[in-house]
């Protein structure tokens, strides 16, 4: 079932219960020796999970200095020692079905000694995250050749309740407006709680002046494409109403965003 978006003229969206696990790989081998052995070993584990919609990999380009440009006031440089090597995102069918995956979340916690060092899970409540209808009209779809994940701090003195009403209904009719995208889906966070993905023997440090509260994901028809959107005058129009509400805006390019289960079926290989 879609939903009318308020602002934006026949945006509609579907409403799905997902989490992030940010991710660091290990630094005591080769990058991509981790990031194989993510969307390859590990990768199994996570999609014999019951109860899951949609299970896939975000891997982020190892250069990613930060794309959105500079907004007074808002930090847009990634910090290099936050700077995350990829994102596993899991929609689940149902607001019960994390209670299915408790055998293979073991399996998880005791493997991701293997290739990470640092872990984050990033909650939202059943129905939060929001996967926009884009990509084409007259049913004629366009692929995604190019992505970039954007990252949202929450200003200090912004409530929760104005910060997702910035993203809901100043941001996404704007982005939608300013960019042909193929791809729009936004996720708002719960606090972070240590607690709910407590792995051992890999780091959650995570200070609360760096906690993240929301996440867009962007496709793009090409990485040409992308590129001109982040020079266009879009960008510029939606710091400053970003620049109310944000405290940093961290836009990372995205190298591959792998899917190992979609639509409730484990693929027989990934999709890109």
């Amino acid at each position: 079932m879609t939903t009318p978006t308020a602002g934006a003229a026949r945006l509609t969206h579907e409403k799905h219960f997902t989490s992030s696990i940010l991710l660091w790989v290990r630094t005591d081998q080769p990058r991509q020796t981790g990031m194989d052995y993510w969307k390859g070993p590990h990768s199994g584990i996570i999609s014999a999970t019951p109860g899951l919609l949609e299970y896939r990999q975000i891997h982020l380009a190892a250069d990613n200095p930060g794309r959105w440009p500079d907004v007074p006031g808002v930090e847009t440089a990634i910090p290099v020692d936050r700077r995350i090597d990829g994102v596993a995102e899991v929609t689940f069918r149902s607001a019960v079905s994390p209670l299915f995956g408790r055998t293979q979340n073991k399996l998880a916690f005791k493997d991701e000694v293997n290739v990470f060092r640092r872990t984050l899970l990033y909650a939202g409540p059943p129905r939060s995250s929001r996967w926009y209808d884009v990509g084409g009209t007259g049913g004629e779809a366009i692929s995604t050749g190019a992505r970039t994940m954007l990252y949202l701090r929450r200003k200090g003195g912004v409530s929760g309740s104005r910060f997702r009403s910035v993203v809901k209904s100043d941001l996404v009719p704007a982005l939608a407006r300013s960019a042909e995208l193929t791809e729009l889906r936004t996720q708002t966070f719960l606090p972070w709680v240590e607690k709910l993905w407590d792995t051992p023997d890999v780091a959650h440090d995570n200070p609360t002046d760096q906690h993240l509260h929301a996440s867009v994901s962007l496709g793009f028809a090409d990485a040409a494409a992308r590129s001109a959107f982040f020079a266009g005058e879009g960008v510029s129009s939606l710091s400053a109403s970003l620049a109310e509400a944000t405290a940093a805006v961290h836009a990372y390019d995205v190298e591959a965003a792998l899917t190992f289960v979609k639509d409730g079926v484990v693929l027989p290989s990934y999709t890109e």
